[in-house]
């Protein structure tokens, strides 16, 4: 995504329709820039005859007329901001018209004609950020609020868009620039041999930074997944209900129920929100010894999920598997299980065709097993209740310094391995030189976060065009 003079702020005049495309009763057309006032009063008659448009003050409404010379397009509501107390901070209106299809193209057609350039993706936010109404990783938020699906992810977009993790970024970035500052100092003074920066402090520094930087890191598996979706496998041997299980926690048929070993060969997928939690359910083939090549395939997608899973739900059939069975089972399973973040719950499925206490339930309760009959519905919900608890007994969004953007994780990650490198030059007595440089490269990769130092076209253009148009 290209942005026109983006390394100094654009100075066209831009709109475009910020709410959903289609029919509706009201559609929103934004308008933003130096000539916003200008282009719009040519098209708007105001029902108060004494508005002037150019001299109103900001943060006015107003109601009137969009004329096409002297043919009537709509009647609509004007909001007005003057510049610098807009979302962009620029001159900008917002008209409210009605959502006819015809109406909002001829309105923008209306405004492209008279001096407007229609807005690429993001472009609004774009120029709210390079006239400093937040930095990069609050814009960032801006996107992940709009994508918001469940309350968690809505939660952590609030927090980033209300500046927490950038004042935490900002923090770690001073305490930096602190120390890189005196030894820059050192370089200036490097014949008379005189340190500035206490070694001593400085490691104690670095050790505190790295420590931070670290738990911010540890944050994005969580943060990660709070965004799209806990992942969840269901797994087991073939034809105890997984299938069945995953069609009612759905509450509808999404996947083939077949008392046939393997029908399913391929991870099937799909969300529901509970308590304001996304979780991302994924069926999962049976695991056997393959009959053929394709169902081996399924076998070892199936592995591949439980990597990537959050949570593992191992369906067994109780009514048919021995503790000795279930055991072995487990421990065939745990190579796979290996991750220590992962949480394990154990479905004891088919519990209506029991028809006895199975002997073992005192070590399936321990082994945090739930007990359903997914055919007939039975205590889905002590199971979903699990899932919630599960998640609620991490406090995942506690923690006001979640990270959930890749960019960001990736920065954090190159700015830890430097400040790694720092730890062991102080330890090795490494010259102002080479410490001095490691310094200004953790820096960048912080500022590279909050955009403080980033006006490079290519990676706004990379960042503001994964929004939509509008915004």
């Amino acid at each position: 995504m290209s942005y026109p003079n983006v390394n100094v702020l654009n100075t066209d005049t831009i709109c475009a329709l910020s709410t959903v495309a289609g029919v509706s009763a009201i559609a929103v057309i934004r308008v933003s820039g130096q000539g916003a006032f200008a282009i719009v009063s040519t098209l708007f008659e105001a029902k108060d005859k004494n508005f002037d448009m150019l001299n109103t003050p900001t943060h006015i409404v107003k109601y009137g007329l969009i004329k096409n010379k002297q043919e009537l397009l709509d009647d609509v509501l004007l909001n007005i901001y003057r510049s610098p107390h807009s979302y962009t901070g620029e001159d900008s209106v917002e008209i409210f018209c009605h959502g006819s299809l015809y109406i909002q193209q001829k309105l923008l057609e209306l405004l492209v004609e008279k001096g407007c350039r229609m807005a690429q993706p993001g472009e609004f936010t774009l120029r709210a950020f390079l006239n400093g109404k937040f930095d990069l990783s609050q814009a960032e938020a801006v996107a992940d609020l709009i994508a918001a699906q469940s309350k968690n992810a809505h939660e952590l977009a609030v927090k980033q868009l209300k500046g927490g993790f950038s004042k935490k970024i900002n923090e770690l970035r001073t305490l930096l620039l602190r120390f890189t500052s005196l030894i820059e100092l050192e370089l200036d003074f490097s014949e008379e041999d005189v340190e500035f920066a206490d070694r001593t402090q400085l490691m104690a520094l670095i050790k505190n930074i790295e420590t931070e930087l670290q738990q911010l890191l540890d944050s994005f598996r969580l943060g990660n997944v709070l965004k799209k979706g806990i992942p969840v496998a269901i797994i087991g041997k073939p034809n105890v209900g997984k299938s069945t299980l995953l069609n009612v926690l759905l509450n509808e048929d999404r996947a083939i129920v077949s008392h046939i070993p393997g029908t399913t060969r391929d991870a099937i997928e799909d969300t529901i929100t509970l308590d304001g939690t996304t979780f991302r359910f994924i069926d999962t083939a049976g695991l056997r010894n393959a009959d053929n090549e394709i169902e081996h395939i399924g076998i070892e997608k199936t592995y591949e999920k439980i990597k990537q899973a959050y949570i593992i739900l191992y369906v067994f059939d109780v009514s048919a598997t021995t503790a000795e069975e279930l055991n072995n089972q487990l421990e065939e399973m745990e190579p796979h299980l290996a991750d220590g973040n992962k949480t394990l719950i154990l479905v004891a499925n088919k519990s209506d065709m029991l028809v006895e206490i199975p002997h073992n339930f005192k070590n399936l309760v321990e082994k945090d097993t739930v007990f359903i009959s997914a055919k007939r519905c039975e205590n889905i919900t002590l199971l979903t209740s699990r899932l919630i608890e599960t998640i609620n007994k991490e406090q995942l969004v506690s923690n006001e310094h979640v990270v959930s953007n890749v960019r960001h994780f990736d920065a954090l990650q190159k700015a830890r391995e430097i400040v790694g490198d720092i730890s062991q030059s102080l330890q090795g007595g490494v010259s102002h030189e080479l410490l001095a440089a490691d310094l200004r490269r953790a820096l960048y990769y912080l500022d590279e976060i909050t955009g403080l130092r980033i006006n490079n076209e290519n990676i706004l253009g990379e960042i503001f065009g994964r929004f939509c148009i509008g915004k």
